[in-house]
């Protein structure tokens, strides 16, 4: 099927668009639908980390797990939220870690597009969700495929910041090879586990000393 997707993407993902499983999530988003049910993102948004952040400029991914399920909240970028929509309690607490680490001051948004047009892959386990309704999505094949795409980083590119926040995301660890991009873990920043080893990991400032180790231009976390 043609999937409207960023080229390089396209390219990289093209055997995943045939294959069964990426053909019923198309068909289970459209009975949705026309069942009148809301979908959160949009759909000229589901492939938004991947348009933002093209195949060829990916630099560290931010792995989430399902998207925000209330009203213009979810764009398509894991932990986002567009300009105007107040920062959701997890998101508070990553720009609380960037500011002990690095002094970034606190936005006051929540848009994290900057991160992502600099090679940050924001990228959620599941790219859609039913409205109020949290991990309604979840195993309709949205996994088979980002489980995909963080292979097909692992297996073509090299040097690769990874930051797995959270039980769900560090299940990925298998999927990645270590002798090539590091991984970076910590709890979830989550107000019910950030105090848990959120606080006080650091990945920002690793995130850039690793990628400036490799001759990388470190990123400008600042918002």
């Amino acid at each position: 099927m043609d999937v409207k997707i960023e080229e390089s993407w396209k390219q990289v993902l093209k055997q995943e668009f045939t294959k069964t499983y990426f053909l019923e999530i198309a068909t289970f988003l459209k009975t949705e639908k026309m069942a009148g049910k809301t979908i959160y993102p949009p759909g000229s948004l589901i492939f938004n980390a991947f348009n933002t952040t093209p195949f060829n400029k990916v630099k560290a991914v931010i792995l989430g797990q399902d998207p925000y399920h209330g009203p213009g909240q979810a764009h398509g970028l894991s932990f986002s939220v567009p300009n105007g929509i107040p920062p959701p309690p997890s998101l508070v607490n990553i720009y609380k870690e960037l500011h002990s680490d690095i002094g970034v001051p606190i936005p006051g948004h929540g848009n994290l597009t900057h991160w992502a047009e600099q090679g940050v892959l924001l990228l959620n386990a599941s790219l859609t969700v039913r409205a109020n309704e949290p991990m309604s999505h979840a195993k309709i094949g949205w996994a088979e495929f980002t489980n995909a795409v963080i292979e097909k980083i692992s297996d073509q590119k090299k040097n690769v910041v990874f930051l797995l926040w959270g039980k769900f995301a560090q299940e990925k660890q298998v999927l990645i090879d270590e002798t090539k991009h590091l991984v970076l873990r910590a709890a979830h920043p989550s107000p019910f586990s950030a105090n848990n080893g959120f606080f006080g990991c650091r990945h920002f400032s690793k995130t850039n000393a690793w990628l400036m180790s490799k001759g990388i231009d470190p990123i400008d976390w600042k918002l």
